[in-house]
């Protein structure tokens, strides 16, 4: 399981914009089912940090998200909107679950 927590601060008036972006990916990961992502996001009390963090199964898993458009649109938006707190990303080692998120 490979698992990637990136975190960020945006500019106040972007905020919104990238919660509907990541509202799109969210969308698309839903609509396609994709039992090896498991994937979500949050918001910081100041409204403007964010954190995602993803579980993937495999590698593989991994990389079919940097292939979504929507994923693509994301990020691109993001970077052109020059963060106040560039991502940082992490690479995390899970230590425990309350639930299976992958069927084995």
């Amino acid at each position: 399981m490979n698992i990637v927590k990136v975190t960020y601060t945006t500019k106040p008036a972007f905020a919104s914009e990238n919660a509907a972006n990541i509202g799109k990916v969210m969308t698309d990961l839903r609509l396609m089912d994709y039992p090896g992502v498991f994937y979500h996001c949050c918001l910081a009390p100041d409204g403007c940090t964010f954190t995602h963090t993803a579980f993937f199964k495999t590698e593989n898993d991994r990389a079919l998200i940097n292939s979504l458009p929507s994923f693509q649109h994301f990020q691109q938006q993001l970077k052109a909107s020059a963060p106040e707190v560039a991502p940082q990303l992490e690479l995390m080692t899970l230590i425990g679950l309350s639930r299976d998120i992958f069927d084995v």
